[in-house]
């Protein structure tokens, strides 16, 4: 017997509210280029945006039983992240499954495995980052964890942390750390903005960033 509790703490939604407002290429680099799942998980739809708390569950591959589970006991706002063992040959979630989530509120499905009817998907909007496209059907068998730490793209997703995901790719938040990664963030964008101003008031990449020293120290001569 497999007993799951899908009881947890997820972030203040304020604090998910203002994650969502910065890039995942933003995020990623303003917690110190941390976080980042694995690019091979792409967004169905470049228009595509999630954000929300991780409800996180294992599947075994080429079965999708515990993703069906994750969906039914995943609260509204929350995005199903799946691990199952990145594999490619599956379409383990499609047009059926999206419309159940649509219909709970959920915010977005993030997988290391297949995904299928993707023009339905991009029809109906619902966020899908997945592994790969496949049309290949799945079973209902091998049950397992929910709402536990799972290993995805390559980067630990505790159940409650926060996933961020765009065109750019997919970046996870700690839950503890939220409050100061969006701090971070609006730095960052605050000195890019005024890097752009910068550039528009004619200076050049070098002068702005400081180049031209560590371009001599590393022996680099410019003639012309």
């Amino acid at each position: 017997m497999i007993r799951v509790n899908t009881k947890f703490e997820r972030p203040a939604p304020e604090l998910v509210e203002q994650l969502a407002r910065y890039s995942a290429a933003t995020i990623h680099e303003a917690q110190g280029r941390r976080g980042a799942l694995d690019s091979t998980i792409k967004p169905v739809d470049h228009a595509m945006s999630a954000c929300g708390p991780a409800f996180t569950v294992r599947c075994a591959p080429r079965d999708n039983i515990m993703l069906q589970a994750a969906i039914a006991y995943a609260r509204p706002g929350d995005v199903v992240v799946v691990s199952a063992g990145e594999y490619a040959e599956a379409g383990s979630f499609g047009d059926v499954l999206a419309n159940a989530c649509v219909a709970k509120g959920l915010a977005g499905l993030v997988t290391d495995t297949g995904v299928r009817d993707t023009q339905e998907l991009r029809a109906l909007g619902f966020p899908v980052f997945s592994y790969s496209v496949c049309m290949k059907g799945t079973v209902k068998e091998t049950v397992g964890p929910m709402a536990q730490p799972i290993l995805v793209g390559g980067e630990l997703v505790n159940p409650g942390d926060v996933i961020r995901a765009d065109a750019d790719g997919v970046v996870v938040v700690r839950r503890e750390e939220a409050a100061e990664v969006v701090g971070l963030s609006r730095e960052r964008v605050a000195a890019e903005e005024r890097f752009i101003a910068e550039y528009r008031a004619g200076k050049s990449v070098i002068e702005v960033c400081g180049l031209e020293a560590v371009l001599a120290a590393k022996g680099l001569v410019i003639e012309g």
